[in-house]
């Protein structure tokens, strides 16, 4: 039988990366995203290789998630991945930030997967396994200046997978978190000014490739990936030696200066 996965933020992005990936292995998708039109337009790209059902929710809402997994349930008979990868990040120093877009960026990024996972685990539970996958960021693995509160959440997404990963050891039931960074999406790219120069200092993912790493931890169970490869061990060392992090951040943003020019060009390039 064909898996059956359920995709949040799928119309776009890593999302709609993931749902391709998924239908190349001819799994049943059920897609959903706050738009409408985006999730008409994946659908109709998928439909000719998958069946794909479509749900318009919004994942801050408590009571659309359980209407989302029941969905699930009611038109597959299952879920066998979940796929956590809708995302919020409302870009500036944290005191120019509105308490809604802080609420908006918890509620989002960290509330949400945690609510759905909840609602998943006795649907997984019944039919003896399958796999749930966060999508995080190298935000989560270190403290991220002008970015706090999207840093903060992806921290809390971060501890939140591998900690139920121990937990649900030995169930048949996997979690994982895929730490990205910067990717080359309008996620990041229609909002490029506002984007940190430190974040801009690490190489650009695809969303290909983040989809790939997103297919491989639900067929693996693998507990965590992040990428690119040589940004997740400069993260790593960040946060395990802050001293000597500060003392490269003067070169890194300058880095991330440099090469926001080149993106900034080739996204305005794109959307001529």
């Amino acid at each position: 039988m064909s898996q059956r996965i359920v995709i949040t933020g799928a119309s776009a992005g890593v999302g709609a990366a993931v749902a391709r990936r998924f239908a190349d292995r001819s799994a049943r998708l059920l897609l959903a995203a706050r738009g409408q039109p985006g999730l008409d337009a994946i659908a109709a790209e998928l439909s000719s290789r998958t069946e794909v059902v479509t749900m318009a929710m919004d994942v801050a809402n408590d009571a659309q998630c359980e209407a989302l997994i029941a969905r699930a349930e009611d038109v597959f008979g299952g879920i066998d991945v979940l796929v956590n990868n809708a995302g919020y990040n409302a870009r500036g120093d944290f005191e120019a930030m509105t308490a809604m877009d802080l609420a908006q960026m918890v509620d989002v990024n960290l509330r949400a997967p945690v609510v759905l996972t909840r609602h998943a685990l006795p649907v997984l539970r019944r039919q003896g396994g399958g796999a749930i996958v966060n999508v995080a960021s190298l935000a989560g693995r270190t403290p991220v200046p002008h970015a706090v509160v999207y840093s903060a959440s992806k921290f809390g997404l971060r501890a939140f997978s591998l900690a139920l990963n121990e937990e649900l050891r030995g169930s048949g039931i996997t979690v994982s978190v895929v730490s990205p960074g910067p990717i080359d999406t309008g996620f990041l790219l229609d909002d490029i000014d506002q984007v940190p120069d430190l974040v801009l200092s690490q190489p650009m993912s695809s969303a290909e490739q983040v989809a790939d790493a997103v297919v491989d931890c639900a067929l693996r169970g693998t507990p965590e990936r992040a990428l690119p490869a040589a940004s997740a061990i400069l993260t790593h060392f960040a946060y395990l030696v802050p001293a000597a992090a500060r003392k490269l951040k003067p070169l890194l943003e300058a880095r991330g200066r440099r090469a926001k020019a080149v993106w900034r060009k080739r996204w305005a390039e794109r959307q001529r």
